[in-house]
């Protein structure tokens, strides 16, 4: 009896945080400017509800019962106790005014950022990106951390059980091997042609991209996509929204960052619905959640087989803008690599070293070395030396990410931890799916998300990203996978003849 109430319970609190969650998407797509106090204390109001409701001691009466016997529990429920133990145990440490100040917070901050971003203005940000800081910081000295341990603790609220030394070790073995690769392609006598790309009318891409997306397995009738200033997804499988932004002369950016929310969108959407609300119908972590955006992005929608399909469609949609793009010129701008400022725009290549960047930072932001009145500069210093690119801007530098505004320390690492994942699942799936790559040439894309709903969406939270790692692909998660992919694939395009 004590396990269905809690789950009952689960199941409320779930239906109030998809509220809240409603509330965060449209704050970045519809609210209007002025509207932006008010939603703030709706969003306050109804975090510290939330907050209260989840840890009414009731719900602890619930669960102590339940782990008096945990061998009187199936193997699904006793995942279904451990992880509401795991939030109840977290959420009660933290005082609901604490709670209510911080939600607060995170949305004046990420109207400050938009307003920042805009004018280029760092120094109006700065204020409340320090006191992001600061929250973060109080909210891990509530389990008694501080420092690199309080850094700690906001990664493994993204990616349970990893720590900033394991993706320290991971991403020193990344970036020695990504280095060299960067130098040796962008050597090459071969250069994408991004200049081709204008005058694109905004609805034709619209059209487009939800023809892509909806053929990958997106169920629109259960989603959206809508504009925002930085592409996100949002909701879950009973209501999934997607977000992009157009450019004119830029297609590829609605194009690709559609699809990467697509994955990310057929992950809730492929999480079991009966059990929403619990660790069953949960994701497994950013990382794993970073994995199904970028598999989908990177190994499907920059392949050959993937292009052979969608060519003569886009330039349908495309005729006079594409008139004089041969088709290798086309596959090579989808595959540009070069130097970039901007995360978001830069090439699977190199994007590994903006991550590194904002992880070496953060790390630097929580042990006190760095403040955040000099974050522009050490910034500006470090992607030089990591990168290989000075920013001319804030707005290419501090400014160009949204995750801070929200506090969203310790989400970065997910990005790259997903490459990886991502990588090494697309090696399984190859060897368990022959064809898999003709299907994609018949614009079939079936099979690959049945593997992927199979191996990795039905397990909900069972499994954290290294234990899921190791079960579907049967091996530590490495960057060897990821090495190996970027140089198959981008080798042979960039070998000068």
């Amino acid at each position: 009896m004590s396990y269905q109430k809690l789950v009952s319970e689960l199941k409320r609190l779930h239906y109030l945080n998809s509220a809240l969650d409603l509330l965060g998407w449209d704050e970045q797509v519809n609210l209007p400017k002025k509207s932006a106090a008010a939603r703030a204390s709706q969003s306050s109001a109804l975090s510290d509800l939330i907050h209260r409701e989840s840890i009414h001691p009731q719900v602890d009466d619930w669960l102590n019962a339940l782990e008096q016997d945990p061998n009187a529990l199936t193997t699904e429920q006793q995942c279904v106790v451990q992880e509401a133990r795991r939030n109840f145990d977290r959420a009660v440490k933290l005082p609901s005014a604490f709670v209510a100040r911080r939600a607060e917070h995170q949305s004046r901050a990420y109207h400050a950022w938009v307003e920042a971003r805009k004018n280029d203005d760092f120094v109006s940000f700065a204020p409340f990106l320090k006191t992001q800081l600061e929250l973060a910081r109080e909210e891990a000295g509530f389990f008694g951390l501080d420092g690199l341990q309080a850094y700690d603790y906001h990664i493994d609220n993204h990616d349970p059980g990893m720590t900033a030394s394991v993706i320290g070790t991971l991403f020193d073995s990344l970036k020695s091997e990504i280095v060299p690769l960067v130098k040796q392609i962008l050597s090459s006598a071969v250069k994408p042609n991004l200049s081709m790309f204008k005058g694109f009318p905004i609805a034709q891409q619209e059209a487009f991209l939800k023809r892509v997306t909806a053929s990958l397995g997106f169920d629109y009738d259960r989603g959206r996509l809508d504009v925002a200033v930085h592409p996100f997804c949002s909701g879950n499988g009973e209501d999934t929204r997607l977000t992009t932004r157009y450019f004119v002369d830029n297609p590829l950016d609605s194009l690709f960052s559609s699809i990467h929310e697509t994955g990310h969108g057929l992950y809730e959407q492929g999480l079991p619905l009966e059990h929403l609300g619990t660790g069953l119908g949960t994701a497994a972590g950013m990382g794993v959640h970073e994995s199904q955006s970028r598999i989908w992005e990177n190994q499907v929608a920059r392949s050959r087989s993937f292009w052979d399909y969608w060519e003569p469609f886009y330039r349908e949609a495309f005729p006079e803008q594409l008139s004089g793009v041969t088709s290798e010129q086309l596959y090579l701008a989808v595959n540009g690599v070069s130097l970039n400022p901007i995360r978001v725009d830069s090439d699977e290549v190199t994007y590994n070293l903006h991550i590194i960047l904002r992880f070496e930072l953060e790390k630097c932001l929580f042990s006190g070395e760095l403040d955040v009145v000099d974050l522009p500069a050490f910034w500006n210093e470090k992607a030089e030396k990591i990168i290989g690119l000075r920013p001319t801007s804030d707005v290419e530098g501090v400014l160009q990410d949204v995750h801070w505004s929200s506090g969203a320390f310790g989400y970065f690492p997910s990005y790259c931890l997903g490459n990886m994942l991502a990588a090494q699942l697309w090696y399984s799936a190859l060897d368990a799916l022959p064809g898999i790559e003709i299907d994609f040439s018949n614009g079939d894309f079936t099979r690959l998300l049945s593997w992927l709903r199979e191996k990795v969406h039905c397990e909900g939270k069972r499994c954290d990203l290294m234990n899921l790692t190791k079960k579907v692909t049967g091996k530590e998660l490495s960057s060897d996978s990821l090495i190996r992919y970027l140089k198959e694939r981008y080798l042979p395009l960039y070998q000068q003849t």
